[in-house]
């Protein structure tokens, strides 16, 4: 699975899974992601990528329960990977950390998320 990486690095409509609250978190994590890009030696930039991260695979997970989502049991899995990656980076970030969060983000919202759409 490989889609394409936008450049610039920004949230757009090709991404929306048509749940407000997600397309917006979604849309700060871009924003967090590209701020590091911007910055990798500003651990407070990667501080805020984790923390918004966190909070909203946190509000995506409890969603997805509450519905009786059916790929809840594989989804969560990916999400704890994801975050014990980013959580072991330190400032400064190389390029392929970086590379690595953006093909991700990316790779999941069109590939996983979108399993969800009209579900949730």
């Amino acid at each position: 699975m490989g889609f394409g990486i936008p450049e610039p690095y920004a949230w757009d409509e090709s991404f929306r899974v048509a749940y407000d609250s997600i397309d917006g978190e979604h849309r700060d994590i871009f924003n967090c992601i590209s701020d590091c890009s911007k910055a990798p030696g500003d651990g407070g930039k990667l501080a805020k990528l984790v923390k918004v991260t966190t909070d909203h695979f946190a509000n995506e997970e409890g969603m997805m329960q509450a519905s009786g989502y059916s790929d809840f049991a594989a989804h969560k899995p990916l999400h704890v990977e994801f975050l014990a990656k980013i959580n072991a980076l330190s400032a400064p970030l190389d390029d392929a950390s970086i590379k690595f969060a953006k093909e991700w983000l990316v790779n999941h919202i069109k590939g996983v998320d979108f399993k969800y759409k009209g579900k949730l």
